[in-house]
């Protein structure tokens, strides 16, 4: 941020491998000179204690050996070192040294040396206290307004407040609700003390409530705390920053007002004294430390602030007014009088680098040499810049912005799935009946011709369908390798998948000039999974409940040479009818007609249709190409089967509502649950026995029903995903049937794929029908529209889940009746009309005059079966609400 650097005045490093912390570095006139000097004093975790009096030479000097005055190794880590009036009898300044389980109080002095070696410097133990329990950190004061001396306050790692009047222990105190301890400060002005707790909330409790509540050390009450003596630990005032603390200062003005200035994680805060924000500053970086002190301008303050990016910047209340680089990230940091130089900062980082530095900046003597300057030639500059544009024009009609090699394909991926069954299956876990489940083995091939990092393998398909392996790593191929991963499919659920169809993606990185760790790229390879996976030979049935007649342009085939693997070898002579068993138990039956080009596919289940259905296309295709026959078609000219797809509409919405009520049920006996151990704890905790009232059978009660309620919700929720499956197979169905209807191409077909199978899963946040409601308005009131009124509709911008399914079964029709009038799927409409393109985020309903109400209802008798509105009820576990309970 800036181009200024802390100007180095003196610095050295403490030790090798020693950690120092916030707590560890502290400036004062320790050996009580009086001339105003003050002394370096630090402590590390390694138990080393030294004091300095840097004294350079020059500026920029390195420690010498005259300037350490004092090292000591006291065994036990400090964690913070003070400098205070803690001895009774004299006003001297004493050190008081914090260890994790002691606190050491002493005195430093210093003897005149008659050689050249200088004064002499050593410390005496006054008093220390030994510790019942580990210290965190410490504050010191004139507590409870006492006049020349300090009183101590050491806070533990379990939030306990112990409090030395000097030599002697005077009382113990556990902040309420402590989990973890926080920084600690005294105010003088307020005689309180002030944290932040592990709530995230800057908490002040005044020193005579400490005083005076209940000893931390009693743990049953006496007489005389029964008399008055012991009160409650209550907090003067919170104020909640929303973020942990790493400091606490406490700067005042004047005797007639103070502030309390916390540093957080990303901000800093300035409180008055009764805890409202005075201000409060978002930092840019990440702070290590802080020092606020007085400014020279009236009512204002300065702070000093240090981070992570080795920047130390200089605050007047928010206002930025330097910032400095320095060499090291500070994690303690202190203002002083040194050598007679007011205003040193002394920086500490955890790794012992102490530096003392100034601001400022030194000037430059650097100047610019002269530029020798030439006579320019407009004529030849005209002449070279027309060359140069010529240059990059043949660059970009030619190449491009890629060159041609990159271009060209780095990795190549084909699937190869094995056309028999496993020997051995591979199915683990199946929840199908007591069919042998097959499994099919699929091999990946990939083939490099460059070297390419990280290159990972990803395979998915349709559930049920399982893989026994889904995810390969090639951390290095290199150039001119195959790999070739192999992987098992099989059939683990009780229903059918919604297609046969998996894909292989390879994300990778390929290294290059500019990039060496590698530009990302992804190539997927599509593969299709044979019948036999999910379907046996099965007995054909002449009735069936849903029926469904394809017309063909060519004489019919033997179903033999259609599906040779499905053969009933008892019926060898009869090759017009075929029947077909999927694993999860429902039958299909196939008929090819012997004197119509037609074939009939039929079953119990509508959904069941499509996979068989489907097969039956795709075979015929590739039988026909085969025989070099290029004009085979096939078309569907019956009534579209819109009442059963309906029905399964209807069901998955009504498992969506269902699960939305379970879910609101389970959230009610949950919100009970807790209110009723709430109240069995309230008496649990009484220390006058009382009655429970029947709470712990309504806890018992209230558990059953949870469980029985979070069972409910798990089974409605496998239901849902099945009926999902369902609709998914079903919807695969009519887009098939209405591109045979109305002989759509494969880019219409895909736009109606886009617009009916938007979701590859559905949740209750945004489900099927909201999503494919929203997107057949699009298409109706762009390229299906009728007039430029229905075009002019704008759509909302939230996709909410609709009270009933009507609406969009209107809208389904609709697309229908519109498509069978000779309307066609486009991505856009004729330039002459005029369109607003809106992305689909709900819809709004499309008028419709009634003239056309009538044409579709009249059109709908011929071309479409009649629907009709399922009302089922999944039942909803018998769960009564329990009364008499009240949060």
């Amino acid at each position: 941020m800036s181009l200024f650097k802390a100007r180095d005045w003196w610095s050295t490093v403490l030790g090798e491998k020693e950690e120092f912390d916030q707590g560890c570095l502290c400036l004062a006139d320790v050996d009580n000179t009086g001339n105003g000097q003050d002394k370096i004093i630090v402590g590390s975790f390694m138990g080393y204690l030294r004091i300095f009096n840097p004294h350079p030479v020059k500026t920029g000097d390195g420690a010498q050996a005259e300037d350490l005055l004092l090292e000591v190794h006291l065994r036990d880590p400090i964690l913070q070192v003070e400098v205070g009036k803690f001895v009774s009898g004299t006003e001297m300044l004493h050190l008081a040294v914090l260890h994790s389980r002691k606190l050491c109080v002493y005195s430093v002095s210093g003897t005149l040396g008659n050689v050249e070696h200088g004064n002499q410097y050593q410390i005496k133990l006054m008093y220390e206290h030994n510790l019942q329990r580990t210290a965190c950190n410490m504050t010191y004061g004139s507590f409870g307004g006492v006049k020349g001396r300090d009183l101590i306050c050491i806070q533990s790692m379990d939030g306990m407040l112990m409090v030395f009047e000097q030599e002697s222990y005077a009382f113990g105190r556990f902040l309420p609700g402590s989990l973890l301890p926080g920084p600690l400060a005294y105010s003088s002005r307020t005689d309180s003390f002030i944290t932040v707790s592990s709530c995230q909330q800057v908490e002040s409790y005044k020193y005579q409530v400490l005083a005076f509540a209940t000893d931390a050390d009693k743990r049953q009450e006496t007489e005389q705390q029964k008399l008055g003596s012991g009160k409650r630990l209550v907090v003067d005032w919170t104020l909640n920053i929303g973020e942990q603390a790493l400091d606490i200062c406490i700067v005042s003005f004047n005797q007639l007002a103070s502030s309390v200035f916390v540093l957080g994680e990303r901000n800093f805060f300035c409180l008055k004294d009764n805890g409202q924000i005075r201000f409060m500053k978002k930092l840019d970086c990440s702070p290590s430390c802080f020092l606020p002190y007085c400014s020279v301008s009236e009512g204002t303050m300065n702070t000093l602030i240090g981070n992570h990016n080795n920047m130390l910047h200089i605050y007047q209340d928010v206002t930025l007014k330097w910032a400095t680089q320095l060499p090291h990230i500070p994690v303690a940091v202190r203002v002083g009088c040194l050598h007679d130089l007011k205003g040193v900062i002394v920086t500490l980082s955890d790794d012992g680098h102490l530096q003392c530095s100034y601001l400022g900046t030194d000037p430059s003597l650097f100047q610019a040499p002269k530029v020798e300057s030439r006579e320019l030639h407009y004529d030849e500059l005209d002449i070279e810049l027309k060359e140069l544009q010529k240059i990059i024009k043949d660059v970009n009609k030619s190449q491009g912005i890629w060159p041609v090699t990159e271009r060209e394909d780095d990795l190549k991926v084909s699937a190869m799935v094995s056309p028999n069954v496993d020997s051995v299956s591979q199915a683990t876990d199946v929840e199908v009946g007591i069919d042998l489940i097959p499994s099919v083995t699929v091999k990946v091939t990939l083939q490099n011709r460059l070297a390419l990092q990280k290159a990972k393998l990803s395979v998915y398909v349709q559930p049920p369908l399982v893989l026994t392996c889904d995810q390969f790593t090639f951390e290095f191929m290199a150039p001119e390798m195959s790999r070739t991963v192999a992987f098992s499919v099989y059939l683990k659920g009780s229903y059918t998948p919604p297609e046969l169809e998996g894909n292989a993606v390879v994300s990778y990185s390929r290294p290059s000039d500019r990039n060496p760790d590698g530009i990302p790229r992804v190539i997927q390879c599509k593969f299709r999974l044979p019948l036999k996976l999910i379907c046996l030979p099965g007995q054909p049935s002449k009735t069936a409940s849903h029926k469904l007649t394809i017309d063909t342009n060519k004489s019919p085939v033997s179903l033999l040479s259609l599906f040779p693997g499905f053969a009933n070898q008892s019926e060898d002579g009869q090759v017009n009818i075929m029947g077909f068993r999927f694993l999860g138990g429902s039958r299909v039956t196939l008929l090819a007609s012997k004197t119509s080009q037609r074939y009939r596919i039929q079953s119990e289940q509508f959904e069941d249709l499509w996979l068989i259905t489907n097969e039956l296309i795709i075979r015929l295709q590739e039988y026909f190409e085969k025989q070099g026959i290029k004009d085979f078609a096939c078309s569907f000219s019956g009534s579209m089967p819109l009442q059963e797809y309906f029905e399964l509409i209807d069901h998955h919405f009504e498992l969506r509502i269902n699960g939305e009520k379970l879910e609101e049920l389970l959230s009610e006996r949950a919100v009970q649950f807790r209110a009723i151990q709430r109240r069995l704890l309230t008496r649990f905790k009484d220390k006058t026995p009382a009655p429970l009232q029947h709470l712990d059978t309504l806890l018992d009660g209230t558990y059953k029903q949870v469980i029985a309620l979070a069972d409910a919700v798990e089974e409605n929720q496998d239901n849902l995903f099945q009926s999902f499956t369902k609709l998914r197979s079903a919807t695969h169905l009519v887009i098939l049937l209405i591109g045979l209807w109305q002989k759509l191409s494969p880019d219409q077909v895909a736009i109606l794929e886009a617009a009916f199978l938007p979701l590859q899963q559905d949740t209750q946040e945004l489900g099927w029908e909201e999503t494919v409601d929203a997107a057949i308005s699009h298409l109706l009131k762009t390229c299906l529209s009728k007039s430029s009124k229905e075009q002019a509709l704008n759509l909302s911008s939230q996709l909410n889940i609709p009270k009933d399914t009507s609406r969009l079964k209107k809208h389904i029709t609709l697309l229908c009746d519109r498509l069978a009038k000779g309307g066609r799927l486009c991505l856009s409409t004729d330039a002459t009309a005029p369109q607003i393109m809106v992305m689909p985020g709900g819809c709004t309903t499309i008028p419709e005059s009634d003239l056309e109400e009538r044409s579709i209802e009249q059109d709908s008798t011929e071309l479409f079966t009649n629907h009709k509105h399922l009302n089922l009820e999944t039942p909803l576990p018998e769960v009564l609400p329990l009364q008499g309970l009240s949060e």
